[in-house]
């Protein structure tokens, strides 16, 4: 096995390392993204978002197991694997650590059909196609293995976001569009203002990891290249396409409502997670009632859907 890339994050490389050591030999790759990578205001309380890219579903939880790392039943985990991949666990490292990882675990096939032409939903090309750093990797050749398909998600992006554009545009603005496309393809804890907020955080990212695409578009005819980076649409996206990627996202929603029914069950400790990320993200405190903290799934909805339904004018920035 390799160690981490290169010392940037340490607390997310030994947090990665010792999932993978505990991962019995599964995991191929572990990735950071989310806001502790790109610093929007999390807490010290605040989890690592990390991607675990395994090649076992049933040795990466068998492995957990045997270390009590696991949080829920062997047999739940491995059959919920391949049901709206990838599984979101919690993850400490044990021994009193502070340190802990959402860890959306997902296996190397599961990945490369994610983030390629045909993807089921956007919940893995929306996050992988923003700034994400390798902090655990087997080997050398899984780095650039995970390099490429990310490369092509990149190269992707303009087939999916060309209905969303209009008039001329930069990389940097195709970054920004995007975010909003993604934010409202989900129901998420946040402010609409979260969007702008993540784009402004990796503004430089989207410049570099998406103007070669458009430039690859310009020489092929698709996009017309104007002055100073700018671009344009070639001729507006089609009727089918726009049917096509309208239904992408709708279903893509509706998936991410069903997440978060499986979420509950493989997410060791979810309920708080949630109200922790909610209160971050708003700057209100949420009390939360005995009956919704004992029987959340029959008694949060009514609070929950009135959050998601008035949040666009909460903890909203400038």
């Amino acid at each position: 096995m390799t160690g981490v890339a290169d010392g940037g994050w340490p607390e997310a490389e030994g947090l990665a390392e010792k999932l993978a050591l505990q991962g019995d030999g599964a995991v191929r790759l572990v990735l950071l993204y989310g806001s502790r990578l790109l610093k929007t205001a999390p807490d010290q309380h605040s989890a690592f978002d990390f991607v675990v890219i395994v090649d076992d579903y049933k040795g990466f939880y068998k492995g957990l197991a045997k270390c009590r790392q696991l949080g829920r039943p062997l047999a739940l985990m491995q059959g919920l694997a391949r049901i709206l991949a990838p599984n979101v666990i919690a993850y400490d490292g044990g021994n009193g650590s502070l340190a802990m990882a959402k860890c959306a675990v997902v296996s190397k096939e599961d990945f490369e059909q994610a983030l390629g032409p045909s993807p089921k939903d956007h919940f893995l090309l929306g996050r992988m196609v923003q700034r994400i750093e390798i902090v655990w990797s087997q080997s050398s050749l899984e780095d650039t293995w995970v390099r490429g398909v990310i490369n092509g998600a990149h190269r992707g992006v303009l087939e999916w976001m060309a209905p969303y554009l209009s008039g001329d545009f930069s990389a940097e603005d195709v970054g920004r569009r995007l975010l909003e496309v993604c934010y409202q393809g989900e129901w998420r804890p946040e402010s609409q203002g979260r969007a702008r907020m993540v784009f402004d955080a990796q503004a430089g990212h989207f410049a570099q990891a998406l103007d070669p695409a458009l430039s690859a578009a310009a020489v092929s005819g698709k996009v017309l290249g104007t002055t100073e980076g700018r671009y344009a649409l070639a001729a507006p996206a089609s009727a089918a396409d726009r049917r096509r990627w309208r239904r992408h996202f709708r279903r893509s929603k509706r998936r991410a409502t069903m997440r978060w029914l499986k979420h509950m069950m493989t997410f060791a400790k979810w309920l708080p997670y949630v109200v922790r990320k909610a209160e971050r993200h708003t700057g209100r405190s949420i009390k939360l009632t005995s009956l919704e903290k004992r029987i959340p799934l029959i008694f949060l909805w009514p609070r929950a859907i009135h959050f998601m339904l008035t949040k666009s004018n909460r903890g909203a920035r400038p």
